[in-house]
């Protein structure tokens, strides 16, 4: 069995994170890939070169240039600071992105209201190439930059990318890493388990709201693909298996 573990864009900029992120690999039991994000980063790249980020209902548009700098920071600079985290920390990590050996293979992204751009969603994810670097003791840490079956690549919502190979490798788990320990109730507690029904529940009565609701739809959709459990919580309390499960 294994793990994914997701990791937002946000938390990758922190070194405290960074530290707790390569420790808490290092101590894992069962074999982990990791999937990351980099969209604080990809927005900050693009206000710097006076470019405006564009989103439509939550999903960034990519025409020809923020695709560039997508592939620079994703592939680039973000997936090279979490290597370098995981091999600080007696790690053996390898970078790649979905287009490394046609790792994940997409098509463009429909939308109804407007043209994404260069968006995809994915349709195909070659395993072996992620079961050959574990086979070897590799910590395999990838991008969701992907490559479309035409030859065009494309950027990959993260949380997609993540639930597609957390599928493909048939995952014990994909544990969400968020900056909170879990979804929480009407009292601030977490909730320490969650069907998708009950999650759905929340979602309508406002219990769930805010930054929260994208987490869980996404925890969901890794239900939903056949993934036996999901989880969001933090950092701290991914050791210990606590934040909030999400199950059938």
């Amino acid at each position: 069995m294994m793990e994914v573990l997701k990791i937002g864009g946000n938390e990758i900029e922190e070194p405290e994170f960074l530290r707790g992120l390569g420790d808490t690999v290092a101590a894992m039991d069962e074999p982990t890939v990791i999937v990351h994000g980099g969209g604080q980063a990809i927005a900050d790249m693009q206000a710097r070169l006076g470019l405006e980020t564009v989103k439509i209902d939550g999903l960034r548009v990519t025409d020809a240039e923020s695709l560039t700098i997508s592939q620079m920071v994703l592939s680039g600079h973000t997936n090279k600071t979490i290597v370098v985290a995981l091999l600080s920390a007696g790690v053996q990590a390898v970078g790649i992105s979905g287009v490394d050996g046609g790792l994940l293979r997409c098509v463009k992204k429909q939308h109804l209201a407007a043209d994404l751009g260069y968006v995809g969603q994915i349709v195909e994810v070659h395993s072996q190439i992620i079961h050959a670097l574990l086979a070897q003791g590799i910590t395999p840490v990838i991008s969701p930059i992907s490559l479309g079956l035409e030859g065009q690549v494309y950027n990959v919502n993260a949380d997609e990318a993540a639930g597609a190979i957390a599928a493909a490798l048939e995952a014990r788990v994909l544990n969400f890493i968020s900056n909170v320990p879990g979804v929480l109730d009407q009292d601030n507690r977490t909730i320490p388990k969650l069907t998708a029904a009950e999650g759905q529940i929340l979602i309508q009565s406002g219990v769930i709201r805010d930054g929260m609701i994208p987490k869980v739809l996404a925890a969901l959709e890794v239900i939903d693909r056949g993934v036996p459990s999901a989880r969001i919580v933090n950092l701290h309390g991914l050791p210990t298996g606590q934040g909030t499960l999400f199950i059938t």
